[in-house]
C-alpha cells in the first residue's frame, strides 16, 4: 500500500516542528508502548555541522557518499524516508528510521559521510506514531527508472 505524499509530509511536518527545539535523545530504556496501535520509529534532524560553512575540496565526494549511504540504508530496509528541507535554516534535512533501538539509529547517523566530515550533525529522537502511518522501510523512496 502506498501512502499519499501529502499524508507523509503532514506527519513529518508535525513531528519536526514538535522536535525542532528539543534536546538530543539519551539512550534510556523505552517506556512501554502507549498502545498496541503505536510503534516507535526514530526521527533524525540533520542540522548544520561544525564544519558546514568551511570550503572543502572534497565537498562533491562527501555529498555523493551521503547520497550513496541513503540508498544503502533504504536497501537495508532501515530507512523509511529522507530528504532535505527547503529553507536555509540550521535544520538541513531529516531521516526517519525503523530500527529496533536508539543506539542503532545513532550508529546509522554516525556512519553517514556528511556527518563524519562535520558538514551535518544528527539529532536522534524516538517518535511514537500510529502503525501504518508511514510506509515500510525501503519501500517509499525506491529509485524510479
Amino acid at each position: 500500500m502506498r501512502i499519499p505524499a501529502a499524508a507523509v509530509a503532514g506527519a513529518l511536518a508535525i513531528g519536526v516542528a514538535a522536535l525542532a527545539s528539543g534536546d538530543q535523545a539519551k539512550p534510556t530504556p523505552s517506556p512501554a508502548a502507549p498502545a498496541s496501535q503505536m510503534e516507535q520509529v526514530y526521527l533524525v534532524l540533520l542540522k548544520k555541522g561544525p564544519r558546514s560553512g568551511e570550503e572543502n575540496p572534497d565537498r562533491k565526494a562527501i555529498q555523493e557518499g551521503h547520497m550513496a549511504n541513503i540508498r544503502a540504508m533504504w536497501q537495508a530496509r532501515k530507512l523509511i524516508i529522507a530528504g532535505p528541507l527547503g529553507d536555509d535554516g540550521d535544520i538541513r534535512g531529516i531521516f526517519i528510521f525503523r530500527v529496533p533501538t536508539l543506539e542503532e539509529a545513532q550508529a546509522l547517523v554516525a556512519s553517514d559521510p556528511a556527518v563524519k566530515a562535520g558538514r551535518l550533525a544528527g539529532e536522534v529522537h524516538p517518535w511514537w506514531i500510529e502503525k501504518g502511518a508511514l510506509p515500510e522501510a525501503g519501500e517509499y523512496c525506491v529509485p524510479r527508472r
